[in-house]
């Protein structure tokens, strides 16, 4: 099993709070990721699951027994680093094993399961060397295996890549998507990478300020932010985030025009993906603006229009724009794809 549950879980640092009522179930075999700008309070909340620091208030349920006084070893858990932190004295099968040295387990176990997590991680060609010759992305894989000879309820992953280059991130991306699959163990992962969060996980916690301000699959947090945080940090480039009025079964752009609105609640914010606006001729759509920008990414284009009072509008065009810097261009919004919020910063559905 592998099953962890928040209820209402604090953290203070004297009269300062970081994380501020969290409640969470993360089911047994759950791939989960934390993610939040800078100071959110992902990596605390990790490391608060790990027994590595307090929990101030409410508690923290492994396999629905109360962990949230157990040590860190009483937890059956395993953390794996944005630092490797391996032996260099060592060579890879040593450090793979060496928890389990330490624990007084037979060296045929040890053999047996350091052999396993080599299988899984295909580090066998390497459990001979030491860490000095081996490249990143091995070293990360060395590390994982580390934690899997543990056979661990949990695995915690604590911004793994962030060390990695572009390629090796990718590289190991597939590597821990595989290895979930093959484990079928509950993961927790910690990272500021959305593409990481998108591609990975089964479930993203969005964090901001210490609270949860969404869970959901990477499917429903970019196709239904619940609120203007969540919709304009899932997603690169972020959602372009308009101020419109509404009256009469209508909307309104400041200095443009506007389109239909269904909604009963009245909103300030009108929300659209880069992908879901098409360039059309000036006058037609929804509003105009100057093309300001072009950014050629090979498969797309980004253009970045502006369009005065509205500020500057991202549009996602597929391949190579047709549009140079300078030229005055309408933008027209799909109407089926558009998002509105209302003073608060909340999604009207």
């Amino acid at each position: 099993m592998g099953s962890i549950e928040l209820k209402a879980v604090e953290k203070w640092y004297g009269e300062v709070q970081v994380i501020k009522g969290v409640d969470l179930k993360i089911e047994n075999g759950e791939f989960i990721i934390f993610v939040g700008p800078s100071g959110c309070g992902k990596s605390t909340l990790l490391r608060m699951i790990a027994g590595l620091e307090e929990t101030s208030r409410g508690s923290i349920l492994i396999d629905y027994r109360d962990a949230t006084a157990e040590p860190p070893s009483k937890r059956g858990l395993a953390m794996v680093f944005q630092s490797y932190a391996l032996y260099p004295h060592m060579s890879v099968g040593e450090n793979m094993g060496f928890s389990l040295k330490a624990a007084g387990a037979p060296k045929a176990e040890i053999e047996a399961k350091v052999n396993e997590a080599a299988s899984v991680l295909k580090l066998e060609p390497f459990l001979d060397r030491r860490p000095k010759d081996l490249s990143g992305g091995q070293r990360q894989r060395v590390a994982i295996g580390r934690s899997i000879v543990r056979d661990p309820t949990a695995f915690l992953f604590d911004e793994p890549l962030s060390n990695l280059d572009a390629s090796l991130r990718v590289e190991m991306r597939y590597e821990i998507a595989k290895l979930h699959q093959t484990l079928d163990s509950s993961m927790i992962y910690v990272t500021h990478d959305q593409v990481e969060a998108m591609t990975l996980a089964d479930r993203i916690v969005v964090l901001d300020g210490g609270y949860i301000a969404q869970v959901g699959t990477p499917r429903e947090l970019y196709e239904r932010p619940g609120n203007l945080f969540v919709a304009q940090f899932i997603g690169s480039p972020k959602m372009n985030v308009i101020p419109c009025s509404t009256s009469d079964g209508a909307y309104s752009l400041d200095g443009g025009r506007g389109g239909a609105y269904t909604g009963s609640v009245p909103v300030t914010q009108l929300g659209i993906r880069p992908e879901h606006i098409s360039i059309v001729a000036e006058g037609e759509g929804q509003c105009d603006g100057t093309v300001d920008l072009l950014e050629y990414l090979g498969a797309d284009t980004f253009v970045i229009v502006d369009a005065g009072v509205l500020g500057k509008i991202t549009v996602r065009v597929v391949g190579n724009a047709d549009v140079r810097v300078g030229d005055r261009v309408g933008l027209a919004f799909e109407p089926d794809l558009t998002h509105f919020f209302d003073a608060n910063g909340q999604a009207v559905r």
